[in-house]
């Protein structure tokens, strides 16, 4: 996993084996694989809570990256309810939300993964991986 600084063009959302889990399905670490859209590997992903990712907002501050509206546009992200805004302007489920960039290990193409992780309600903690797009 890798921090993305660079402008990118998103390209196609990858097939997603598992993208939530719920209490201890997260500890340690939330294991799923994704297909590459280019070459039909499988890849596996694991995310360790509060060690893996970087926050989401260094994508799109100043639009750097890639821009807010093209993160919603393509249903990466959604606006963060106003109670929850100290998480950020865009979250997953207004949760505190990460990305990481990540290679096919076999074509090596790239791709940008976008998760949540954190307490929804007393008692449940949620990791949800909102999708696996390519990128250029």
């Amino acid at each position: 996993m890798y921090s993305i600084s660079e402008k990118i063009n998103l390209t196609e959302k990858a097939t997603v084996e598992k993208n939530t889990f719920i209490n201890d399905e997260a500890v340690p670490s939330a294991i799923t694989t994704f297909t590459c859209c280019h070459c039909g590997n499988k890849n596996t992903v694991a995310i360790v809570p509060y060690e893996s990712g970087f926050p989401v907002l260094q994508l799109y501050h100043e639009d750097k990256v890639v821009s807010k509206d093209e993160l919603l546009r393509h249903k990466i992200v959604n606006g963060t309810s106003q109670s929850m805004l100290h998480f950020g302007e865009l979250t997953v489920n207004d949760l505190p939300t990460l990305y990481f960039g990540i290679d096919c290990t076999s074509c090596h193409s790239k791709y940008i993964g976008v998760f949540s992780y954190g307490e929804k309600q007393p008692g449940l903690m949620i990791l949800t991986i909102s999708g696996i797009w390519k990128y250029e």
